[in-house]
């Protein structure tokens, strides 16, 4: 479902991205996340209707809360996520996604 709302709000916006994955083929696991994670600066991570964000520059969570952000119930990273320099968005929000991937 947040995955066809990111995509919608992608056309809507006319943002194309430059490389998609399917989460269903291409799995990151724990180690993956972490490695993506470690080459951020900021994360935002919505999880129904809140929005956690972290900056990676002046904080960094334990392993664990950090992997509890990043990773779904499968053990995955979750989707849809989007790397948008060193901004990481996990997870679907309109409003987020327009403050972050709309000023680029």
């Amino acid at each position: 479902m947040t995955c066809g709302r990111a995509r919608e709000f992608l056309g809507r916006k006319k943002i194309v991205p430059r490389e998609v994955a399917d989460a269903k083929r291409q799995r990151l696991g724990a180690r993956e996340a972490l490695a993506l994670a470690g080459e951020m600066h900021e994360l935002y991570v919505a999880k129904g209707h809140k929005i956690v964000h972290v900056d990676l520059r002046r904080e960094r969570p334990e392993r664990d809360a950090l992997l509890k952000l990043l990773l779904g119930p499968s053990g995955s990273l979750r989707a849809p996520t989007i790397r948008a320099g060193r901004t990481l968005l996990v997870g679907f929000d309109a409003d987020t996604y327009g403050k972050v991937l709309t000023v680029r």
